[in-house]
């Protein structure tokens, strides 16, 4: 396969309602997904966004890009803290809710960590907006709640045993949503990430996406790790599919679209040796890749069936692999020679 010259152009809108007396708080909004909804709801006249971010792991440079807005607004503090999560939900429409401490491998290292967060956090924000009679929660899961089902395509219906304690995590999310959901009356829907990438990602640190690792490994020559014989595929998100879920979840007036999780993906799957070859593509680069050890927790194959979605949210992905991949790319190969 190569890459398709085409310049990435968006309809914009994935929402027809007016915004500008509408309030919402987006949780982990410093960070990855969670900067591309606020600027999204930023750039289409939301009355407020408010973000509420620890900074631990989203970053200033993305506050920076949003307080541009004066319907913006910043809260520095912790979901583990329900006073922090109470004050953040105070005279807020709608939820969502990004904030989590990823990483499977991380996880696997520090699984209290990631239940205090994943899950305690979590509890304390469902908490927080059903107290606040919050229209709408929408939150991301992740489809590593598929765990050892084998079947392909992932169906929203069918899961298997959890392999890390990340995806106890989301799949625990989704429980409790489920009991809040028929307890207290909020309404909720859940989304099952499948491996977003783009812009704004983390590049650094133990536990960086493969994409920006394989970027600044083929720019610097140095040795590009694939885990395992990298003929494992996965079903690559474009950001931008991420947010057009989330604001079409929202905003939806589907009363039966509520209360059920929903893949989120482009429903085509690609080998991480195939990801690295496309890298290697774009550059001109010989460089070939380190094969180590496969890890731990780490689903195979990854390939999602999104028909429900497109039925109950009108969900229709934009952007596909390999021109989202082409603009990533641009985006890291910007960023790295600038620090240079």
């Amino acid at each position: 396969m190569e890459f398709i010259e085409k310049k990435i152009t968006l309809s914009n809108l994935y929402h027809l309602a007016d915004l500008s007396n509408a309030s919402f708080l987006v949780t982990g909004g410093a960070g990855f997904i969670g900067s591309h909804i606020a600027e999204y709801l930023l750039k289409n006249g939301a009355g407020k966004v408010r973000v509420l971010d620890n900074l631990s792991n989203g970053f200033q440079y993305n506050i920076d890009i949003l307080k541009q807005y004066s319907a913006f607004e910043f809260i520095e503090g912790d979901i583990r803290d329900a006073q922090t999560c109470k004050r953040a939900c105070e005279g807020i429409d709608y939820v969502s809710h990004q904030a989590a401490l990823g990483s499977v491998p991380r996880s696997v290292k520090f699984p209290e960590m990631t239940n205090d967060v994943n899950v305690g956090g979590f509890v304390n924000m469902l908490k927080a907006a059903t107290d606040q009679n919050v229209k709408k929660f929408v939150y991301a899961s992740s489809s590593s709640v598929y765990g050892d089902e084998v079947t392909l395509p992932k169906r929203e219906e069918l899961t298997g045993n959890c392999l890390s304690p990340y995806a106890v995590s989301k799949k625990t999310n989704e429980l409790y949503a489920d009991v809040f959901y028929r307890t207290y009356g909020i309404p909720v829907l859940g989304f099952r990430y499948f491996n977003v990438f783009g812009p704004r990602q983390d590049p650094d640190g133990p536990y960086a996406a493969v994409i920006p690792l394989f970027v600044k490994a083929v720019l610097n020559n140095t040795p590009a790790y694939i885990n395992g014989d990298g003929e494992q595929t996965r079903d690559f998100t474009y950001v931008e599919n991420a947010v057009q879920i989330n604001i079409r979840g929202m905003l939806s007036e589907n009363k039966f679209a509520e209360n059920k999780v929903y893949n989120v993906a482009v429903g085509e799957n690609f080998s991480i040796n195939e990801l690295y070859r496309l890298i290697k593509e774009y550059f001109g680069s010989n460089l070939e890749p380190v094969h180590r050890d496969p890890r731990a927790g780490d689903i195979r194959n990854s390939l999602a069936d999104i028909s429900l979605a497109k039925e109950n949210l009108g969900y229709s992905p934009q952007i596909r692999f390999t021109d989202g991949l082409k603009t990533t790319i641009e985006y890291f190969k910007t960023l790295y020679q600038n620090n240079k």
